[in-house]
């Protein structure tokens, strides 16, 4: 048994066939819903079976301060403008120490969006940019 704290996760770090985006520091929608649809069985009113029909997976928004390595993500989605690829992905919940705690494998990934930071000097808030991305499930 390990005696690291499984919670102290602090970044993500995203990699698209294998070439590297960077880390960002949140990572939210890994998630899968399946629906059920249900069947009543003649003659038997006690039991419904509940049977998986279609698994449907939620966009992934991945969130980070502005680095240099936002140029690799526009060059990602620069890409999806010369013809579609579906890439897969591979998100790794990273500790302080760069250890691993958990990864997750997404199949035929797609970028969904991209929003980069507001820059008001007025404002001197952190400069954040925001990548979403689709994906068609988990893999290895």
């Amino acid at each position: 048994m390990s005696d690291q704290d499984p919670g102290s996760t602090i970044w993500f770090s995203l990699s698209i066939d294998g070439d590297d985006l960077g880390y960002f520091n949140g990572c939210e929608g890994l998630s899968a819903h399946v629906d059920v649809e249900q069947f009543q069985e003649g003659g038997n009113n006690g039991f419904v079976w509940q049977l998986p029909s279609r698994v449907t997976f939620s966009t992934i928004r991945l969130t980070r301060p502005l680095t240099e390595e936002t140029v690799k993500v526009a060059e990602w989605i620069s890409s999806v403008q010369t013809g579609i690829s579906r890439p897969t992905a591979q998100i790794a919940a990273l500790r302080a120490d760069g250890s691993e705690v958990a990864q997750w494998g997404l199949l035929d990934v797609l970028p969904v969006s991209w929003t980069g930071p507001t820059l008001d000097p007025a404002n001197p808030a952190v400069a954040t940019e925001v990548l979403e991305i689709a994906h068609h499930g988990f893999t290895d």
